[in-house]
């Protein structure tokens, strides 16, 4: 099979062509991100390849399939940025990597977490330049806080039993489908209006769904204690980040951790240290000294790679065999909200 991958980094690239499923098939590495524009790029390919931030809605569906592509395979969890009713209406099979490494985000959710109620950040900054004093890195502890964890999947899961356990945390949890085994351990499930009143940190683990698109808003934060602190390493959607940026400046949001923006697209995954931001959002965002941002990382790591390339070439091998695709397909009936 001749596939397409958009949106590549040399890391791609080395973690596909270390999977021994690589070898029957003619894989194209395209550094630019799929869009209408850059469709001619996967001309004669049955298959394109794609990640979080490549373009997916009807017109570029439409291009692809007209010269023959067939097979989405998304190298990642989330599907928001896919058209699944133009892909039916196409006769387009989408098959994304259901669970690749859920430790990889959640541990990165407690890096962030701990980095910025402790200050490390900046502290590592500081003392590159030789200044180490204290002042102005007064942290908290974790232990017997209250955490909010909006979505428990395998990765929500997974943060809600390392701030239980290891952190002594009492964690408040929402998800659509609660979970016996985390209630068995003390985590106690509630509405998404009584966790913000009652949390000193909010983490977000759901899918960008209509449903969760600004979860974190003006009311969410007008609702929450005065100091709330919100990781997010989900989908930038769900915080509405000028909201965020009015409640930091009137000290309502304690402080904002994400690895994910909404507006991310066209700043993720590039080096752009030499050029201006045009984003202010995210220009405002970077100077206040209680905001964390992370490129889009928290799955970035060896075992999740290789699984990412494991799974979506079997997902494509699946295809060419004219086999189901099992779990990893998805159809407008994965619309339905279900949390990462």
């Amino acid at each position: 099979m001749r596939i397409a991958m958009f949106s590549t980094k040399p890391y791609d690239r080395r973690s596909f062509e270390a999977q021994p499923g690589a070898a029957p098939h003619e894989i194209l590495f395209l550094e630019p991100r799929l869009a209408l524009l850059t469709a001619p790029l996967a001309m004669g390919a049955e298959a394109v390849c794609v990640f979080v931030n490549d373009d997916l809605s009807a017109p570029v569906l439409e291009a692809l399939a007209a010269e023959g592509t067939r097979l989405v395979l998304l190298r990642c969890a989330g599907f928001n940025n896919v058209d699944l009713h133009a892909a039916q209406r196409l006769g387009i099979k989408v098959a994304r990597v259901p669970a690749y490494s859920p430790h990889a985000v959640a541990e990165f959710t407690i890096g962030l977490m701990l980095s910025l109620v402790r200050g490390i950040h900046r502290a590592y900054q500081r003392t590159r330049d030789g200044n180490f004093a204290l002042e102005g890195l007064l942290g908290f502890d974790l232990h017997g806080k209250t955490v909010g964890v909006i979505g428990t999947g395998k990765i929500g899961a997974i943060v809600a039993r390392i701030l239980s356990a290891g952190f002594g945390c009492r964690v408040l949890a929402y998800d659509v489908h609660p979970d016996p085994a985390l209630q068995a351990i003390g985590v106690t499930y509630a509405e998404p209006r009584a966790i913000a009143a009652q949390a000193d940190i909010l983490t977000l683990h759901c899918p960008l769904t209509p449903e969760t698109h600004h979860v974190v808003r003006a009311e969410t934060l007008a609702l929450a204690r005065p100091g709330l602190v919100v990781i997010n390493t989900s989908r930038g959607g769900l915080v509405d980040a000028e909201a965020a940026i009015d409640a930091l400046k009137s000290g309502q949001l304690g402080g904002l951790a994400m690895d994910v923006y909404e507006q991310e697209a066209d700043l993720f995954f590039e080096d752009l240290s030499n050029e201006i931001l045009t984003d202010d959002v995210i220009a405002r965002l970077l100077t206040f000294p209680n905001v964390l941002v992370t490129g889009h990382q928290a799955f970035f790591t060896a075992e999740a790679m290789g699984a990412i390339a494991e799974v979506t070439l079997g997902n494509a091998a699946r295809f060419a065999a004219k086999e189901a695709l099992g779990t990893s397909e998805v159809t407008l009936a994965a619309t339905v909200p279900r949390h990462a």
